[in-house]
């Protein structure tokens, strides 16, 4: 087994997908379904112990499959989510051009943090809190931090990151902070499970869509990030320092549109997969 794909399903047990089954690996590795982050952060600091017992014992697992099991968010409760403004040249020219040549870039900007209470799910929904302001979505490459990271540079922060999966960063647009902007309940969809950063390879070679409903919307490579993975990682980790279970996530390329209630929203990333949302308004 070179790799694992490994997905939170059906009130956060752990599986390990392979094809179109997902074998519940819970037992072999000491899982709580109570604690899934705690979990998740102990299965990535003890890694090859884990990876052995997992091959050791996978003939013994029950077996489900993936079309009949509910997703989860992959990692469910980061202590923090680090997320990348303006990452990609033809976004920053389309940013640039819509805000009147505003001269954003992410040598400017930084960073931002997300609330990692905005976290769900493949097949969840997306609520959109206002039916009088502009909500995007944004498609991203997301990936975890799987061992605590300060200051490390960019050529070691392969050794650091545990695997990846893709994201969207919803957001309202206006004049409030990006936190704020971005931050609301249900506003950064992820999955559809963590590929581990050995079958990834490469993350800076990523090819990437995004569809509303069957419009083709974002369409793009990491090869064209600004700041590539291990480089954001580095700006990341000379600020604070990264635990173990933290999302990093890389910014959006152009194409970034408007989201409304009754949308389907799918993204998909080459070597990782593919989930979809549902978009609707906010009850109340």
């Amino acid at each position: 087994m070179k790799s694992l794909k490994l997905a939170l399903f059906n009130q956060s047990k752990i599986g390990l997908v392979q094809d179109e089954v997902v074998f519940d690996i819970s037992s072999l590795i000491g899982w709580d379904s109570q604690k899934p982050q705690e979990s998740l952060i102990k299965v990535m600091v003890n890694f090859p112990e884990g990876k052995t017992k997992i091959e050791n014992g996978l003939s013994q697992c029950e077996v489900y499959q993936l079309s009949d099991v509910k997703l989860e968010p992959p990692v469910p409760n980061p202590s923090k989510i680090i997320a990348a403004p303006v990452n990609y040249f033809l976004h920053q020219d389309e940013m640039n051009e819509q805000f009147n040549n505003a001269e954003y870039t992410i040598e400017k900007l930084g960073f931002f943090l997300k609330a990692p209470s905005s976290i769900i799910g493949p097949g969840d929904t997306v609520k959109l809190p206002f039916k009088d302001r502009r909500t995007d979505h944004e498609a991203e490459l997301a990936f975890v931090v799987g061992k605590k990271a300060k200051d490390v540079p960019a050529s070691e922060a392969h050794n650091y990151i545990f695997g990846y999966f893709a994201l969207m960063d919803i957001t309202v647009r206006g004049k409030e902070d990006r936190p704020w902007r971005k931050s609301f309940d249900t506003f950064t969809p992820i999955g559809p499970w963590i590929v581990t950063a050995d079958e990834v390879e490469n993350p800076n070679e990523l090819g990437f869509k995004l569809w509303v409903n069957d419009e083709l919307r974002q369409s793009a490579n990491t090869k064209d990030l600004i700041y590539d993975c291990y480089k954001f990682f580095e700006v990341a980790s000379a600020a604070m320092t990264l635990e173990p279970g933290d999302i990093l996530t890389t910014g959006t390329p152009e194409g970034v549109g408007v989201i409304n209630k009754g949308d389907i929203v799918t993204i998909n990333i080459e070597r990782i997969g593919e989930f979809s949302v549902n978009v609707e308004y906010k009850e109340g």
